[in-house]
């Protein structure tokens, strides 16, 4: 267990260690080879492993593994003890056009979930035909009826944060958190004004894919690339690109009592004030993820990071 000050989700009540567990692979075959790489016994090794460490935050949608994600916490959550603080997600899907599918949406994935409320519910993407206006609104109904703690969004710009929080504002609740696509190899946020924004109104960037899919593990090279779809994704080239970084984190990491490279870049994103959801699908990855908590970088090693980083 570490000795971490808990943070604040946005202006909420909800509390959580500066490190979530995201459950994107959890029942994923497609993506991620979910039954033939791993096991619902991995899977509940990680959600075991990661409470330990105090890790309460996870972080599903009703998409993930196509709804299994949601019920492998529901197993899972009703074995512990502990608070578990859930997040999980609408998917504003084109054929999605009444209010009443979210709340719809909302009532299967408390189902699946075993709960009665959830801690977090975000909207999936700002997607079309329905405005940002629309569903952030019914996002706010769901609040005050008391099926949802908190409200949050997912891949929205700087712009479309605004106006989802001006518009719960005016219902008297706090936009908690903005989730986006943040690490040392994706540092959009920082230059799109989303982070900024975040800062500015109180709200918590969840970044997700904070180890970029394993690219920042160091465990890949140009000779030994990831396997299935991710490979197609990152060319020999770029993993011979990102190699200086990875020799600086691991350099980094030595200082800090022999840090992995994992560590040092979820670290990182701690540092930069957001909270990183990395996955987990077994108890070593869940053990790894937990070492990032319970120290930091200096202000100077987060510089040479984002140097090293620079237009990769």
């Amino acid at each position: 267990m570490h000795t971490e000050t808990p943070i604040t989700l946005g202006q909420t009540e909800i509390r959580t260690l500066p490190l979530g567990i995201g459950t994107w692979a959890w029942g994923d075959r497609f993506f991620w080879n979910y039954g033939r790489d791993y096991t619902a016994e991995d899977i509940k090794a990680a959600f075991q492993t990661a409470v330990e460490e105090g890790i309460t935050f996870f972080d599903t949608a009703e998409v993930y593994g196509m709804g299994r994600a949601e019920r492998f916490l529901n197993e899972m959550t009703a074995d512990t003890q502990s608070p578990i603080v859930i997040a999980t997600k609408f998917f504003p899907f084109p054929w999605r056009v009444r209010r009443a599918a979210m709340r719809r949406a909302l009532r299967q994935s408390l189902k699946r979930l075993g709960r009665s409320q959830v801690d977090l519910y975000q909207i999936h993407f700002p997607w079309p035909p329905r405005s940002t206006d629309f569903w952030v609104s019914t996002l706010g109904d769901l609040v005050q009826e008391g099926l949802v703690k908190a409200a949050g969004v997912s891949n929205y710009n700087a712009e479309q944060m605004r106006r989802a929080h001006a518009i719960l504002q005016a219902k008297g609740i706090p936009l908690a958190s903005n989730q986006v696509h943040y690490s040392l190899l994706h540092r959009d946020p920082e230059k799109n004004g989303v982070l900024h924004a975040c800062q500015e109104l109180g709200i918590t960037l969840i970044a997700y894919s904070p180890l970029e899919m394993g690219l920042l593990t160091g465990k890949y090279s140009p000779e030994n690339p990831p396997g299935g779809v991710r490979n197609r994704r990152y060319s020999r080239e770029y993993l011979a690109r990102i190699l200086p970084l990875i020799g600086l984190m691991r350099e980094i990491g030595q200082g800090h009592g022999g840090k992995t490279p994992a560590q040092v870049a979820l670290n990182w994103v701690i540092c930069k004030g957001a909270l990183p959801i990395p996955g987990a699908k077994n108890a070593r990855q869940a053990q790894s993820n937990a070492g990032a908590l319970g120290w930091r970088l200096t202000d100077d090693e987060v510089a040479a990071l984002d140097q090293a980083s620079e237009g990769l």
